[in-house]
């Protein structure tokens, strides 16, 4: 993944950090409060490998990450994180979804522009034969009340 650059933000008002990865890379993140709002009716899919590496997405995803496909294609799915995650919200989604069980919970997203969009997600392990062999992730309009509930929580978290 690629340091974010200030020449590709919405915006000359952004806050500059660094982002530590689960395998041990980091990337500057440049970040802004401006938010999409997540349409009504949309859906969000994308399908990622084992090692949570983008193997496809839809056009909606295209459209609310600010990315064109060829730049998601093969770019680990963190390339998302926004730095207002906690980590603690991802090491449950892969302990989870790991044991080969249905993942739900409320994320919000670094869009390319340093951006940010809310979702609640939904991440299915694709099973056959016993095996996982890839991951499905849905992602849907959230609700206000619980995107509220996550701004208040997620601070306390890290």
């Amino acid at each position: 993944m690629q340091d974010m650059k200030p020449e590709d933000l919405a915006s000359d008002n952004y806050q500059d950090t660094s982002l530590k990865y689960f395998d041990g890379s980091e990337r500057r993140i440049l970040y802004t409060e401006i938010e999409t709002e997540f349409p009504d009716g949309c859906l969000i899919v994308s399908r990622t490998d084992l090692e949570g590496n983008i193997t496809h997405v839809n056009k909606s995803f295209v459209v609310m990450s600010g990315f064109e496909e060829d730049e998601l294609i093969g770019q680990p799915h963190c390339i998302l994180r926004h730095p207002e995650m906690p980590p603690a919200a991802f090491s449950d989604l892969w302990k989870t979804v790991s044991s080969q069980k249905k993942w739900h919970g409320y994320v919000k997203n670094l869009r390319k522009d340093g951006g940010f969009y809310w979702v609640y997600a939904t991440v299915i392990p694709n099973i056959r034969n016993g095996e996982i062999i890839s991951y499905t992730s849905v992602r849907r309009k959230p609700s206000a009340k619980k995107v509220a509930e996550c701004i208040e929580l997620y601070p306390t978290l890290f």
